[in-house]
């Protein structure tokens, strides 16, 4: 027998080396042979719900480190929950309508909308969108996120966009739905209509120029030689233009420049002068604005007049205090222009050129043009001044390119009607996890103006709207309800396919049509109508579910978007949110802080990572990262992550040798009767545990990353596990003291493995496998629960002396290996001198009568403080002095006693070894006779 197997090294088949990522996948073959997810449900089928909405991605393109983000962290959440007690089912979902998916199929698959028909188009539509969502699906899976993969929603589902269709109705039930031809975002890049959270906005070169409008009609309050000046940074809506706004009660002054006459606000005199470079003016007469009320000018290049009209959007920050106002290009425009019964003119078509209602002009793309109406105005006198500036300015957030606001009819979800109930349900109704996200949408709701819901795309669910023959639009619940048990029946494609009569009720009638002739609208609903109904679709429609969900976790952008679209037709149909908390995330940019870009080759991809990493160490990365704000990952980062993710495995691993003999059944040491060092260390434990789950339960992970981390690295490996080595490899099998410790290290490492699941999923299952005395899946166990934290406290403190001291020898430990005169290269060669009070050594006699063995040293002797000899380090209140250990190294427990070597039959053992080597493995010194 050799002198090595008298030790208990353990040994286990858990080894997760370079092959992480392969046994991920098998794990993921085998959860899913067994359907664990369809078991963790059934587990909590009668639990109390607990619902995670998943907010659906959009149907195109590879999933990101943005996507993953994401993804992981709900799913952190969903299986903690399941771990605490919960029914937390998860239905993942899919966005799959809109233009990015026409273009896509337009783009990668070379389809040319124009060569299909409308129900050929959305067919193809469909079948890109489900491809999609396939390929993300897979690599979703692959992250390891739990959920009904075999049974998504996707809001391409008939039975989900009739969902859509009946909260349409019921909004327009309560008024909310009208039709109007007020100025919306138009993209001429899509040809639609936009929404305000498909707008984003980017830095643009734009004129500015200042124009005289001469007066038309004075009615003797200015005279007919005056000239308004007006600023634009749009000199394209200028052919638009139909009247000049003023603010009543500001003052106005005409002043005298080289034989003209300029009208503009006294406040900005000296502004409107500098720019224009007016060197010598002279003031000849003061007004008030409500004098201009109905005064006419002439419009600078047609020959029609402009109104003045006294409007309270006026302001006196910049500009000349007089408005260009075209009411089919600006929604302040369009509301004063109401008012004063101006026409709606918006002569610009829906690519973005000029229509012939622009004469001289017709054809012409609007920036085009914007250079030729410049021309116009500066060769008739009426252009002041150009220059050009840099600001900010919409644009389409697909396409990238600049938008327009344009006037056309469009289908609007009237806000206004019920804009104090949203901002009081902001207020009172949700818990937002980020303070600020709640000022945004407060905000957001209310400042925004009505809602375009109407599209003039083809992928999409179609508006629900017939016309009679005199041209009424014919909007009820009654008929809303019929389309949409027709759509759940046979899909929204019908509404493009059947002829009116048979999408209306049999034998329908109504005023407007005596004929019995009907239309039907043709545009198609704003995508985030759709999503925006999600809760419809899903939450309300699906037994497990229940509405409102708990939570929706997105990233930030999304209080722009889906967060305030579920909010507001939530709030307009039912009075209350879907959701009751919201938690929002940050951006997914490089390790410089910079966006990802393929084209500038920083792009992490969250697949090639699991092939060369594994999943549990994005995972790992979800966890360290403060998703509250943007966030970074970089090759660099990874490698960082993976060193972390490799002490947890490795001191798991670790434990897991140290038990590998141990039955809980028969070895389990009751906790009265474990070691002070070892009830010290459930203590800890226990504080950790509360830590933890109070981490979870906040949803804190870069808190719970670092707690898990430094306990791992700090409390276990490098003081408690640095231990055992002395314990559970050198005592006797049964040695009281080695099953105290066993007991300890296998019920740290039962909860541990369980606290660490909905982290690092793959890992603690594959460790799971190799624990003694448990069965079944990790995924199945319930969540450690901490107790008596006050007493475990109590005792944590009472250790505070032995750790302050050990500070101090392993600082003189370290000095003492430097020396070249003491020789001590290792802990264990080293005799310690504690100088102590008499208080911290009545403390550390009452923890441990082995406090050599604690401190990982030979020996160690404590005296009086008073007594610490000369070169001793000195400490605040203690001192500590190194010296070599007296006697020579036992070749079992490598510790330096005086004994070894004088011991007739084992002189290479202490005497500790050769009494526990003699009763265990007596054919060891047999052999050796």
């Amino acid at each position: 027998m050799k002198l090595k197997e008298t030790l208990n090294l353990g040994k286990t088949d858990f080894a997760m080396k370079a092959n992480l990522p392969q046994k991920e996948v098998d794990l993921q073959a085998e959860w899913e042979a067994v359907d664990i997810y369809r078991q963790i449900q059934d587990k909590n089928a009668e639990c109390e719900p607990w619902i995670l909405h998943d907010g659906p991605p959009y149907a195109n393109g590879d999933v990101h480190m943005g996507h993953a983000l994401n993804k992981i962290s709900k799913d952190f959440i969903i299986r903690y929950k399941a771990m605490s007690g919960f029914r937390a089912p998860y239905v993942p979902g899919w966005d799959t309508h809109g233009l990015p998916i026409e273009s896509a199929l337009q783009k990668n698959e070379g389809i040319n909308r124009k060569e299909h028909s409308q129900v050929e188009f959305r067919q193809l539509c469909e079948e890109y969108a489900i491809k999609q969502v396939e390929g993300q699906k897979a690599t979703f899976k692959r992250l390891g996120i739990t959920g009904e993969w075999d049974h998504p929603y996707l809001t391409l589902a008939p039975e989900y966009e009739a969902q859509q269709l009946r909260i349409f109705g019921q909004m327009a039930d309560k008024g909310y739905i009208y039709k109007g031809a007020k100025p919306v975002y138009w993209s001429w890049s899509s040809e639609s209509s936009l929404a305000e959270a498909e707008v984003e906005y980017q830095d643009v070169t734009s004129p500015s120029i200042y124009v005289a409008f001469k007066v038309r009609e004075g009615k003797g309050v200015v005279p007919a030689e005056a000239e308004f000046v007006i600023w634009t940074t749009t000199p394209w809506t200028l052919p638009a233009n139909l009247g000049i706004s003023v603010l009543a009660d500001a003052h106005y002054v005409q002043v005298a420049v080289e034989g003209r006459h300029f009208i503009v606000a006294e406040d900005l005199l000296t502004n409107v002068a500098t720019a224009i470079g007016w060197q010598d003016y002279e003031i000849e007469a003061h007004y008030q604005g409500k004098q201009f009320d109905r005064l006419t000018a002439q419009h600078p290049f047609y020959d029609r007049e402009s109104l003045l009209m006294l409007g309270d959007h006026v302001t006196l920050e910049s500009g000349t205090g007089l408005v260009h106002t075209a009411p089919g290009h600006g929604e302040d425009d369009y509301w004063i222009g109401l008012e004063y019964g101006l026409e709606v003119l918006s002569p610009v078509d829906s690519r973005g050129h000029f229509t012939e209602e622009a004469p001289g002009l017709e054809g012409v793309f609007y920036l085009k043009g914007q250079k030729q109406i410049v021309e116009i105005i500066e060769e008739n006198g009426a252009l002041l001044h150009y220059s050009e500036f840099v600001h900010s300015y919409p644009h389409d957030w697909r396409t990238k390119k600049p938008v327009i606001y344009r006037a056309t009819p469009q289908w609007f979800a009237s806000i206004d009607k019920f804009r104090d109930q949203l901002l009081d349900n902001v207020e009172n109704a949700v818990t937002w996890h980020h303070p600020s996200g709640q000022r945004r949408i407060y905000n957001m709701i209310r400042d925004r103006g009505d809602w375009v819901i109407s599209r003039q795309r083809v992928w999409g669910v179609p508006l629900p709207i017939f016309y009679a023959e005199n041209g009424e639009a014919i909007l009820t619940l009654e008929l809303v309800n019929h389309v949409a048990d027709l759509v759940e029946t046979h899909g929204s494609n019908i509404w493009f396919e059947w002829d009116v009569k048979d999408l209306l009720p049999e034998d329908y009638s109504h005023p407007g049509s005596p004929n019995g002739n009907f239309t039907k609208e043709m545009d198609i609903m704003d995508v985030w109508f759709d999503s925006g109904t999600s809760y419809a679709g899903v939450l309300q429609t699906r037994d497990d579910l229940v509405f409102p969900a708990d939570m929706y976790l997105e990233g930030s952008d999304q209080y722009r978007g889906w967060f305030n679209s579920s909010f507001t037709t939530s709030v307009a149909v039912y009075g209350h949110p879907p959701y009751k908390e919201v938690l929002s995330q940050g951006f997914v940019n490089d390790g410089k802080g910079q966006k990802m870009s393929k084209s500038v080759g920083n792009v992490i991809d969250p697949r090639k990572v699991m092939e060369d990493l594994g999943a549990d160490i994005i995972r790992l990365w979800v966890a360290s990262v403060d998703y509250e704000s943007d966030v970074r990952v970089s090759n660099e980062i990874l490698k960082q992550i993976s060193e972390s993710y490799r002490k947890i495995r490795n001191t798991i691993r670790f434990m897991l040798g140290l038990v590998n003999d141990y039955d809980s059944s028969q070895d389990q040491v009751a906790l009265s009767d474990l070691t002070s060092l070892d009830q010290y260390m459930m203590a800890e434990f226990n504080l950790f545990k509360a830590d933890i789950l109070k981490a979870y339960d906040s949803y804190d992970f870069p808190t719970l990353y670092k707690r898990i981390v430094n306990f791992i690295s700090t409390d276990l490996s490098a003081f408690y596990l640095d231990i055992a080595k002395d314990i559970v490899y050198i005592e006797a099998a049964n040695d009281p003291k080695r099953r105290s410790m066993q007991t300890v290290v296998y019920q740290i490492l039962h909860d541990l493995l369980i606290l660490l699941t909905p982290i690092l999923l793959h890992t603690m299952e594959e460790a799971w496998k190799s624990l003694p005395s448990v069965e079944g899946f990790i995924q199945l166990q319930s969540m450690p629960q901490a107790e008596a934290i006050e007493e475990s406290q109590a005792l944590v403190d009472q250790w505070a002396v032995f750790f302050k001291v050990q500070t101090g020898v392993n600082k003189a430990l370290e000095e003492a290996k430097n020396d070249e005169e003491l020789a001590i290269k290792k802990s264990f060669e080293a005799a310690v001198d504690l100088y102590l009070t008499e208080k911290d050594m009545t403390a550390l006699q009452a923890l441990s009568d082995d406090l050599a063995q604690l401190m990982i040293v030979s020996q160690l002797e404590m005296k009086p403080l008073d007594q610490a000899v000369e070169g001793a380090h000195q400490f605040e209140d203690y001192a500590v002095k190194i010296h070599p250990a007296e006697g020579h190294v036992c070749d079992r427990c490598r510790a330096v006693r005086p004994e070894v070597g004088t011991i007739e039959e084992a002189p290479e053992l202490c005497q500790r070894c050769h009494s526990i080597v003699k009763e265990h493995f007596p054919t060891y010194f047999m052999e050796a006779e």
